[in-house]
């Protein structure tokens, strides 16, 4: 008897670290920005001295019609798309256009882009530029007037950003933060991220990993030697679609479970 009570309990512990556990995320904080670079075009990140990372390309649209489709020429790797603010959905190399929600007049385009990473063998070797370049056009007609800001996301030292009290999740791209004890996250060790879009996770100040909806992996793993005992803290850079808490697990979780 006394075996079968320990392995029930053991059971039904294994089954709560499964489980989960929730970690509200209280904080926010913008993304700091890099010294902006201004081009009748977007530049390439090449050109903007960048082998990988986040920048962001933004310009003045005019719209003259109900839902404008914006198009653009080279978009390496992703893309957020927002105008005034508004997240209006992605841009990829198969996915080149995006009828954007605006109505007529004056506004902000913005396109927060990520280079995933760059090819290192076969033909694509000889044109490996990154970023947003080529012609990009609304309803037809060219954009022009750019701002490139380079997004300072992975060498940031994310415990010394400018946090405030978090309103309802939204917003553009930027750092949220929340807390946890390390009694709490009991066997822990990986960050569910069911929900969020794409970005980047650290732990205690050390960078734990990035994540993606699209690439099937929903945690990032929490290197055992990063947790403390008492309070602990995760960070998430999310790039399009923020949430109010992230998970605690005990094991991985993927897109098709």
């Amino acid at each position: 008897m006394k075996k079968i009570l320990m392995c029930a309990c053991f059971l039904l512990l294994a089954s709560l670290a499964a489980a989960g556990q929730e970690v509200k995320m209280t904080e926010t904080a913008p993304c700091p920005l890099g010294e902006a670079v201004e081009n009748d075009l977007p530049l390439p990140m090449n050109d903007l001295d960048m082998e990988f990372g986040y920048v962001l390309y933004e310009t003045e649209i005019t719209v003259e019609a109900e839902r404008p489709v914006l198009e653009v020429e080279n978009i390496r790797d992703y893309a957020a798309v927002y105008v005034d603010g508004t997240l209006q959905g992605e841009l990829d190399d198969g996915r080149k256009s995006l009828a954007l929600q605006a109505g007529e007049g004056t506004h902000r385009l913005q396109l927060y882009v990520e280079n995933i990473g760059r090819v290192t063998y076969g033909p694509e070797i000889l044109d490996n530029s990154k970023g947003l370049f080529g012609r990009v056009m609304l309803d037809g007609a060219g954009l022009e007037g750019w701002r490139m800001l380079p997004l300072t996301v992975r060498d940031c030292a994310v415990q010394g950003l400018d946090y405030r009290l978090a309103d309802a999740p939204g917003g553009l791209p930027a750092f949220h933060r929340g807390f946890f004890t390390k009694a709490e996250a009991g066997a822990s060790r990986y960050i569910d991220l069911s929900g969020w879009g794409m970005g980047e996770v650290w732990v205690n100040g050390r960078y734990a990993g990035s994540y993606w909806e699209k690439a099937g992996a929903l945690t990032v793993e929490i290197p055992a030697e990063t947790l403390l005992e008492g309070r602990n803290e995760v960070v998430v850079f999310e790039l399009k679609a923020p949430r109010g808490s992230v998970g605690l697990t005990g094991q991985e979780k993927f897109a098709n479970q």
